[in-house]
């Protein structure tokens, strides 16, 4: 068998980044099947993991292998990267470039990643649901062994203390791999990185432990192979996480005194032999898309509301309800607070004030308690998804001033609209290509804010205020003129039956002619879901604020069932709350 010649080629990243990476064109006398993508291992690069275009034996598709930022020769310092949320929407780049210079779809795509490749492949997985056809994880370093004790707490203090430091790998390439040619390559290879800075070793570590903790989210056929003697990750969180999946199909191989280099070992066909056979039968016979649409109804995010709306033991009621004690008390002399339990903590009052950021009290206490308040981590996600919002919104905009087509723009629940007069105004300049600004809210006090803020932001010629029910499929589906793009941020996700969700977007999608845009929001992780669930009332005056989480891949079934196709997405460092933007595509 002839050895296949790669190519050498740069994409830019979403911060312009020149990322390297290796392209292995399919055979060119067999036919083309679609693409493998290979993700190695932290330290490595992309020519560590060429060998496996030629053992996989798989003529028919093109293979790609980045040099991640920070590794081999791509640019940046060895071993860093901004952060893992950065390496994960690199992937997504990388995709979309593959997509745009080589005509090769998602859905003909396989991703096999390694140890840290690994981690990374499966978080993209989690966290931008891409319809990939197939999914292998060799050796995922899902948590590393850290063999000094209290290593990550100390590092953690270190890093706030110091910032950016790096830190060298301690394992040796005679733990990686019995095989005494990659030994010796391993050791003489100028391209390695042993460094990695402590900022996305401690990413890595808290991205890992959400991924396999909400493994659930994951419907793509999944392998993963598990090195029998591996001497730099543990191994039961790789079994959680094969555990936890959704794929209806997965497979678990154990590949017993295998080191960490999974897929550089001595007797490397025992991986290679079960990858090929894996991807082959997902071309062949692919599975058939798992349907989300009922998952209100049954599924591990089901089950999850339903045990957040059942009581909580003796022993924790009374914990929560110190917490909700405790709340009360510092709502006596925190604004934010007492805002929350007036109006409802998911109100648009309190995300009006949140947006804000802007501390304030009944004394330097309270401000304090306060500042406290707005920095939690489930704000500090909401005020990371303004900002994308307004980037995704801005995005919409440029694509239809490029398509030759007016704005007219629609948010069926704007809350006091601060974020999208903000997304307008700093989209447009001089708002001229914004034809029509029309704002709804089921709340009257928020209709009359967000009329004082149109007036505030100059927008009183271009903008309008409604009352309207979002979730009303006919008042939607008639709104005129027909909107270009339309938005609903932060409201499917405070609704646990998908049957609204089905009518909103159903209505939108009559109104929004085909071309046009939707901008939409998720929420596919939370940290806080039970304390929120436990303590926190909710804009219809429950006093309990539970929800449902929607992974990613629901979400975008939802949409995509009333005829629109996501084109980009955005997501928060912490996984919490997404912002999609989707073309129009169908009629209805």
């Amino acid at each position: 068998m002839t050895a296949r010649l790669a190519e050498e080629q740069s994409f830019a990243t979403h911060d312009g980044q020149q990322l390297f990476y290796r392209y292995w064109p399919a055979a060119a006398d067999v036919p083309r099947r679609g693409a493998v993508i290979l993700f190695h291992r932290g330290h490595e690069h992309s020519a560590r993991m060429a060998h496996l275009v030629d053992e996989l034996d798989l003529p028919g598709h093109a293979f790609f292998a980045w040099d991640a930022r920070g590794h081999g020769r791509s640019p940046g310092e060895r071993g860093y990267s901004p952060s893992a949320g950065t390496s994960v929407r690199d992937i997504q780049t990388f995709v979309d470039h593959i997509r745009d210079f080589y005509g090769i779809a998602p859905e003909d795509i396989a991703v096999i990643g390694q140890s840290v490749g690994a981690v990374l492949a499966a978080a993209w997985v989690h966290d931008y649901a891409p319809p990939i056809r197939a999914l292998v994880l060799a050796s995922p370093a899902f948590r590393i062994k850290l063999y000094v004790p209290l290593a990550l707490p100390g590092l953690r203090l270190m890093f706030k203390l110091r910032g950016r430091f790096f830190v060298n790998s301690y394992v040796k390439p005679k733990l990686l791999t019995h095989d005494p040619a990659r030994i010796a390559s391993y050791q003489s290879d100028p391209l390695i990185a042993r460094a990695i800075a402590v900022n996305m070793l401690l990413d890595l570590h808290d991205m890992a432990k959400r991924v396999v903790a909400d493994a659930a989210a994951i419907t793509v056929p999944t392998q993963v192979l598990i090195s029998g003697a591996d001497w730099v990750v543990h191994r039961k969180p790789q079994d959680q996480f094969f555990e936890r999946l959704s794929a209806t199909r997965k497979e678990r191989i154990v590949l017993d005194g295998f080191h960490h280099d999974t897929l550089g070992e001595l007797e490397r066909e025992r991986a290679t032999g079960p990858i090929r056979s894996f991807v082959l039968r997902e071309f062949d016979t692919p599975q058939a898309p798992v349907s989300l649409l009922d998952a209100h109804r049954h599924g591990p995010f089901a089950d999850e509301y339903t045990a957040l709306k059942q009581s909580p033991s003796v022993a924790m009621a009374a914990y929560w309800a110190s917490l909700r004690g405790g709340l009360r008390v510092s709502s006596l002399v925190s604004s934010g607070i007492a805002l929350g339990f007036q109006r409802g903590f998911d109100s648009g009052s309190s995300l009006d004030y949140v947006y804000r950021n802007r501390a304030e009290g009944h004394s330097p206490l309270g401000k304090l308690i306060d500042r406290n308040y707005l920095d939690s981590i489930g704000w500090r996600g909401i005020r990371q998804r303004k900002l994308n919002i307004e980037e995704l919104i801005a995005d919409a905009i440029a694509r239809l001033q490029r398509a030759g087509e007016p704005a007219r723009i629609v948010d069926i629940a704007a809350g006091h609209g601060r974020y999208v007069l903000d997304a307008i105004a700093g989209a447009t300049r001089g708002r001229a290509n914004i034809e029509r600004i029309l704002l709804r809210d089921y709340s009257p006090p928020n209709v009359e804010a967000g009329r004082a803020l149109i007036v505030e932001k100059g927008f009183g010629g271009q903008a309008s205020f409604e009352l309207g029910d979002a979730f009303d499929a006919e008042s939607l589906a008639a709104l005129e003129p027909r909107p270009t793009l339309a938005i609903v941020s932060g409201l499917y996700e405070l609704f646990s039956d998908n049957a609204p969700i089905r009518a909103s977007l159903g209505g939108l999608a009559r109104a929004v002619a085909p071309g046009g845009y939707l901008v939409y929001t998720g929420q596919p992780w939370h940290p806080q879901l039970e304390f929120i669930a436990r303590t926190l009332k909710n804009h219809r005056g429950e006093p309990a604020w539970v929800m449902r989480r929607r992974s990613q891949t629901e979400l975008d079934e939802l949409v995509a069932s009333a005829g629109f196709r996501k084109v980009a997405q955005r997501i928060d460092e912490w996984g919490i709350f997404t912002v999609s933007l989707a073309q129009r595509v169908t009629d209805a």
